[in-house]
């Protein structure tokens, strides 16, 4: 597999995407491959203290044991990747995470990120196995039938990520006959098969998104399918292999998944979300991470319930 590791591909290197609705291989008005939010840096969080959410189950259980633990994905760039020698998880998703655990009165000593896969999500959270979860989940009344959401924080679409050198697909109206690949139980996936996108037998599905990129390195797949912001970190990776291809043809909410009846803990978090979008925080964290794989800043409007 021909990824790079993301020091190299967002910290180093940081480059950056065309806009939406081009092809999303990076690049900048000058040739050069630095981009625009290369220098920036995370901002800091401060940790509340004193904290008391009372009529919430999960902060009482959390305020209770002294630590957090979050769901989260590991193997997407920009977003939620956990590194390999040393563990640690980096990305927009974790920030969000770790900027609402310092509201909940938690530092990131007081974190541990679990992953959980696509699939799993919502028994995860339903189980108590995580205390809530960020990782590009996106907002849909499905889901809302089994657990709750804070958010959005973010808002991507569904995209095409293609091999570099691809000419014949050029978004969902051209996947006929093509192999197309997703995660198991993400909507993009669903969205194929109820769309009619591809054949039923050119549906190819794993737990991971980096199978799939890895499947369409070695020509297994035609093309990998999910959220632009998720794609473009992959192509800012390996963009000597990948390219995003067409407009984007969805909304993806991207909220921060919890227990379905905890009102007060969601409430939280909402303001906490409402706080960092207002003062600049959110767009600190955005330009440190997302924000250098070259994903549309825009900035979300909580929906509030």
């Amino acid at each position: 597999m021909r990824i790079r590791t993301l020091a190299v591909g967002l910290l180093v290197g940081s480059l950056a995407l065309t806009a939406c609705g081009k092809e999303g291989t990076p690049s900048s008005p000058g040739g050069s491959s630095e981009g625009a939010n290369a220098g920036a840096q995370l901002p800091q969080y401060t940790v509340a203290s004193n904290v008391d959410l009372a009529g919430s189950p999960v902060f009482a259980k959390i305020k209770a044991a002294g630590k957090l633990t979050l769901g989260a994905k590991d193997d997407q760039p920009g977003l939620g990747k956990k590194d390999p020698t040393s563990g640690k998880f980096a990305g927009f998703d974790i920030e969000i995470a770790k900027l609402v655990a310092a509201s909940l009165g938690f530092g990131e000593d007081k974190i541990t990120f679990k992953t959980v896969d696509s699939g799993a999500r919502e028994q995860a959270i339903v189980n108590g196995d995580v205390d809530y979860y960020v990782g590009t989940y996106t907002i849909n009344d499905k889901r809302k039938a089994q657990i709750s959401f804070a958010g959005p924080y973010f808002e991507a679409g569904q995209d095409l990520l293609v091999r570099k050198d691809e000419t014949t697909i050029t978004g969902p109206e051209t996947l006929k006959g093509k192999k197309v690949c997703s995660v198991t139980g993400s909507t993009p996936i669903q969205r194929v098969r109820e769309q009619n996108l591809t054949e039923p037998g050119n549906i190819v599905e794993f737990q991971k998104y980096s199978q799939c990129v890895e499947k369409l390195s070695t020509k297994e797949v035609d093309a990998v399918t999910t959220d632009d912001a998720i794609l473009k970190g992959f192509a800012s990776e390996d963009s000597d292999s990948f390219k995003v291809v067409g407009k984007t043809f969805s909304k993806e909410p991207y909220g921060i998944g919890l227990k379905k009846d905890d009102k007060v803990l969601r409430d939280k978090i909402n303001d906490t979300l409402q706080k960092a979008l207002d003062d600049g925080t959110w767009q600190k964290i955005y330009d440190a991470t997302l924000g250098k794989s070259g994903s549309a800043a825009q900035k979300p409007t909580l929906q509030k319930y």
